[in-house]
């Protein structure tokens, strides 16, 4: 039995006061149509890019299924030239390969230095970087990161979360986004960050048997198209085409919330990373009671963490 669908509201010409008093405050996904993005959503085809970007040298995910999954790697590391990564990106069988002449491509791109940098594709590309303007609906100072990203036709991203709030940028091409609440975190099989369960569409519940419990939200991205991906909230994405996107993160909780280590904004924050250290030593703890004694006060304590942690005010 599938779960509850819903589609991802869509909203045409939202002011900053208005997104940030009335819809922002909800937290959840909303597609925002007739943003002023600037030149890129025409601008930017496979020749404009390969041109402009020219020979920079990138890293790239190449898998030989169009299913990436990050749990087992079954994609390897290689690097590119911009432009050769472009003009492969866009074909369906390739004459100069990898793996297979129908592997697919994803560019996430890095900073400088990605262990100390953040991605900006205003520093990583500086010569598009007149093409885009970024919606002015947060502080300069709570930016974090602007990543470009460019998808092979047909490419899945493992369903995941992010810790901080982000806009996807739909430039070019067409994507699908399945989205699932926080709240239906239980459901989805996590290992870290990311959910174990890659066919969201026909998933195995022999194996995943809660998945058919989980939320779904769902929405289709056309160029132009600004989706807002509210920190915490599960993702996963299909390139129905080839296509070109950026997101843009910012923080939505104080600076000092956030791991400064954090270069890819996927790091839990530093109280909730504390709170599963001590949480794995109680374990630890509780792992010298006999088992009907362990199991007797391990349900105490989540009845516990029921009573003060969980929130009564969200979905």
């Amino acid at each position: 039995m599938a779960g509850q669908r819903f589609p991802v509201p869509r909203l045409e010409g939202v002011s900053r006061e208005q997104f940030m008093q009335h819809l922002y405050p909800q937290r959840k996904p909303l597609v925002l149509e007739g943003i002023d993005l600037g030149a890129c959503t025409s601008k930017w085809t496979v020749d404009y890019l390969s041109q402009v970007g020219g020979k920079k040298e990138v890293k790239i995910h190449v898998a030989a299924v169009a299913q990436m999954d990050f749990i087992s790697k079954n994609f390897v590391y290689r690097t590119l030239p911009f432009d050769e990564l472009v003009q492969r990106a866009a074909e369906e069988k390739h004459k100069e390969f990898f793996i297979s002449e129908d592997e697919k491509y994803y560019l996430r791109s890095l900073g400088e230095d990605p262990r100390k940098d953040v991605a900006d594709i205003r520093k990583q590309f500086p010569l598009l970087e007149g093409d885009i303007k970024f919606p002015k609906f947060f502080k300069e100072e709570q930016f974090f990161s602007s990543v470009f990203r460019i998808s092979s036709p047909g490419l899945q991203l493992w369903t995941h979360y992010d810790v901080m709030d982000n806009f996807l940028i739909q430039v070019t091409g067409k994507k699908r986004v399945v989205l699932f609440s926080p709240r239906d975190a239980q459901y989805l099989y996590l290992s870290g960050t990311k959910s174990e369960v890659l066919n969201i569409d026909n998933p195995d519940l022999a194996k995943y048997p809660l998945f058919s419990k989980a939320r779904r939200y769902e929405c289709s991205l056309e160029a132009g198209d600004v989706l807002f991906i509210p920190a915490l909230w599960f993702h996963n994405v299909i390139s129905e085409e080839f296509g070109v996107g950026v997101n843009i993160f910012w923080k939505h909780l104080p600076s000092e919330c956030y791991d400064k280590t954090d270069t890819y904004g996927n790091k839990d924050p530093i109280a909730a990373s504390r709170a599963a250290q001590i949480l794995d030593r109680a374990l630890k703890t509780l792992a010298e009671l006999p088992e009907e004694y362990r199991d007797f006060y391990a349900r105490q304590m989540v009845l516990h963490i029921q009573d003060k942690a969980y929130s009564k005010n969200f979905e």
